[in-house]
């Protein structure tokens, strides 16, 4: 059975490779990478407003809660126009690296603004309203990144450029070739605005809203589908396949999106209405769960996994678990396989239900910083009851379910030890 099994994999892996470089699966995890600074810094933003809120001796400081108002509204507020540049930079880095990625990334920037309705202000002068600059306009970023950097590279490599004499400095020359493509994609963009125009959906933003973007909320934003997605991604993994590499970037965006609708409400002085997101899963699986399997090492009875032990535990602390996943290995390890693939999912069910009956506080949707160690990567959530869950996951839960599986294969490897004598 493990033999048919392992063939079937060996079979499928280089689909699974290959989609996991995929250069737009690659360019949407670099692009929502990328802006992991400035959601940080409109995360602690709001932090400090909720602190502030909380303390009476800091609520007269109506200047500074105003300016960090300010600044959330320029980063997470603003997430949307950040993913558009960076969506059309990432594209064009991946596809061709002869090509100029930055005026990709003006271009994208512009079809974005094009698509994005002007509202009417109070005092009769117009605005971009922030509505489809954060969270809700997302998709729609993603998608005019991918389209614009996707026919800027075609209308290049068509030759449809305007081209300068030799000797004239390469920043003028690439101003000049990127005219042309600009043009072109934005009348493209002008006509899709048009056409949304006239339609009941009023814009291309809120079309894609309602289209895409909220039924795969109430799809990929699930329990079930986090389950499903995170027993999927360990199987990978067990199979030698980097399994964060293929499943992560096609929930990312989804689940980065429900992280700012939280920090939204954490600001307005309401509940988060996601208990979901990438915030979540990344800390309730901090480490991939593997820190109690070096718990366990520490005291086995093998010499072999003790050294394991010895070398993983630090690195483990702070979230970084190859050594020993290719120390023991966990790779195609059978004796490991189930803890390996279930751990994470049994941790993600815990804590969710523990979340909906108000045991643990909700997620403020803050992006966890990867290298921080465990408790402190909790602690960016503001909420004390977070940090103990984590803490409860890696120190008491992960030893317990790692224990009768490590507990066998300790001492069949202790036995071949001592015959070995």
């Amino acid at each position: 059975m493990k033999e048919k099994i392992t063939a079937f994999f060996d079979r499928v892996s280089p689909w699974f490779d290959k989609m996991g470089n995929n250069p737009y699966l690659q360019t949407i995890s670099g692009a929502m990478m990328s802006t992991l600074g400035p959601v940080f810094i409109g995360s602690i933003a709001v932090l400090l407003v909720v602190l502030m809120n909380m303390v009476p001796a800091l609520q007269g400081l109506t200047q500074l809660t105003a300016v960090l108002g300010k600044v959330n509204t320029m980063t997470i507020g603003s997430l949307a126009i950040y993913i558009a540049i960076l969506m059309a930079y990432h594209l064009v880095r991946k596809l061709d690296e002869n090509e100029d990625p930055i005026s990709a990334a003006v271009i994208s920037l512009l079809s974005f603004l094009i698509i994005t309705p002007i509202g009417q202000m109070t005092d009769e002068s117009t605005g971009i309203p922030t509505t489809w600059l954060g969270a809700q306009g997302v998709f729609s970023a993603m998608i005019v990144g991918l389209v614009s950097a996707r026919l800027y590279l075609a209308i290049k490599r068509k030759g449809w450029t305007i081209k300068m004499p030799a000797g004239v400095p390469p920043m003028v020359t690439r101003m000049f070739e990127s005219l042309i493509p600009t043009v072109l994609i934005g009348v493209l963009f002008i006509v899709v605005d048009l056409l949304f125009n006239m339609t009941s959906f009023g814009s291309m933003h809120q079309f894609v809203y309602t289209v895409i973007q909220e039924p795969l909320k109430g799809i990929g934003g699930s329990l079930g589908a986090m389950i499903i997605l995170s027993l999927l991604q360990q199987i990978l993994w067990f199979f030698g396949i980097h399994g964060t590499n293929v499943i992560l970037p096609l929930v990312t965006p989804l689940w980065m999106a429900m992280d700012v609708e939280n920090l939204n409400a954490v600001q307005a002085g309401q509940m988060p209405p996601n208990i979901l997101g990438l915030a979540f899963f990344n800390i309730i699986t901090f480490g991939g769960m593997a820190l109690g399997l070096v718990l366990l090492m520490l005291r086995s009875k093998s010499k072999q996994y003790r050294e394991v032990g010895k070398i993983s535990i630090v690195p483990a602390l702070f979230g970084i678990t190859e050594p020993v996943i290719f120390g023991t290995p966990l790779v195609l390890n059978f004796d490991l396989a189930f803890p390996f693939i279930t751990n994470n999912t049994i941790a993600l069910v815990l804590a969710y239900f523990l979340t909906k009956i108000g045991l643990v506080a909700r997620f403020t949707g803050v992006q966890a910083i990867f290298g921080l160690p465990v408790g402190f990567h909790a602690a960016v959530q503001g909420a004390l009851s977070i940090i103990l869950l984590q803490l409860f996951i890696q120190f008491i839960l992960s030893p317990v379910l790692w224990y009768p599986w490590f507990k066998r294969l300790d001492m069949k490897t202790y036995k071949a030890e001592q015959e070995a004598k």
